[in-house]
């Protein structure tokens, strides 16, 4: 049973150290364990000091992509260098390594492919009580919209097994930890969470400039994800509340023509039409989505399966060599 630790990086070269050497080196029913850091583009010594602390292997972006993509660049390096289950953690050392342990065994024990770490929030010291509420409150939004029970959303420190991390298609750039979340509900993967600790802060956080530039990628996140992967269900309840305000103004019209006062009312009855025309096309609109959506799970399905076949192929390839080189993309 083979683990890697991946690592997001931006310029960590401070507290990358303290990261590296926080990790377990043993774990009992894993076989492996290396590390794996992705630099997204730092313009330090990260990639230097990941060398010299002995980091196995490095996935280098030229430029910077964002977490969203340096998360899957990590996977998908992981999954090609054989990895049985996936760790991601921080590289500012905000996630105890100690706790890696706790994150793993849901997996190794078969009761869960993706385990998130619960960091509970509310006992977090430096966590303003401004940002402890909307944690709370986007998380309780999460897991109504995923139908999962995962209580921090927003945690980064998770561990996927091979079967989920191949399932998992990252289309925000902003952050995964919503979206993956939300995937693994509507996808059925196994999910849980563990208790975790945190350690103090190091730096500020760099995912986002101020609380509101926050909350507004995170609300467009949940949306344009809960978008795609229920449509129907989405535009037909939008449809709806634009609808029935319009079918109760006909009927008002109605009720006054018939009863002989119907010419003082036109304008409603033109509201209704309006009202009434856009609900329909909305939730036809809806139906549509439907449709698509059931062709962007086949090719989901699809995409699982050529990466199966690739990784199949590399791990036949790789048995044809004694020595494994250390991996480094550019």
């Amino acid at each position: 049973m083979k683990l890697i630790i991946q690592i997001p990086c931006l310029n960590e070269e401070q507290t990358l150290p303290q990261t590296l050497a926080d990790l377990p080196r043993y774990i009992d029913g894993v076989s492996e364990i290396e590390y794996l850091v992705i630099d997204d583009g730092s313009t330090d010594r990260t990639v230097e000091v990941a060398r010299e602390n002995g980091v196995h292997h490095i996935v280098r972006l030229t430029n910077r992509k964002g977490l969203a993509e340096a998360f899957m660049a990590g996977l998908d390096a992981c999954l090609k260098l054989g990895a049985d289950i996936i760790v991601n953690t921080d590289g500012d050392n905000q996630y105890r390594g100690a706790d890696i342990e706790k994150l793993v065994r849901p997996i190794l024990d078969r009761k869960a492919d993706m385990v998130v770490g619960d960091r509970q929030v509310e006992n977090i010291a430096h966590f303003s009580p401004l940002k402890k509420r909307l944690q709370k409150i986007g998380s309780w939004v999460v897991r109504h919209v995923s139908e999962t029970n995962v209580p921090d959303a927003t945690s980064g420190f998770r561990a996927y097994s091979r079967e989920a991390a191949l399932r998992m298609n990252v289309i925000s750039r902003f952050t995964y930890t919503l979206e993956t979340i939300i995937q693994a509900g509507k996808k059925n993967i196994a999910l849980g969470h563990v208790r975790i600790n945190t350690n103090g802060k190091l730096r500020e956080s760099r995912l986002f400039s101020s609380m509101p530039a926050y909350i507004k990628r995170s609300v467009s996140t949940i949306f344009r994800i809960y978008a795609m992967y229920e449509p129907l269900k989405m535009f037909a309840i939008s449809g709806t509340i634009i609808f029935t305000p319009g079918a109760l103004l006909a009927v008002r019209f109605l009720y006054f023509f018939f009863t002989g006062d119907g010419n003082g009312h036109i304008q409603s009855l033109i509201l209704s039409a309006v009202l009434m025309i856009v609900g329909f096309q909305i939730a036809m609109i809806g139906l549509v989505a439907d449709l698509i959506g059931g062709n962007r799970r086949l090719i989901e399905d699809s995409l699982y399966r050529i990466k199966k076949l690739e990784l199949q192929a590399l791990q036949q390839e790789s048995n044809g060599y004694c020595e494994k080189e250390p991996f480094e993309v550019r």
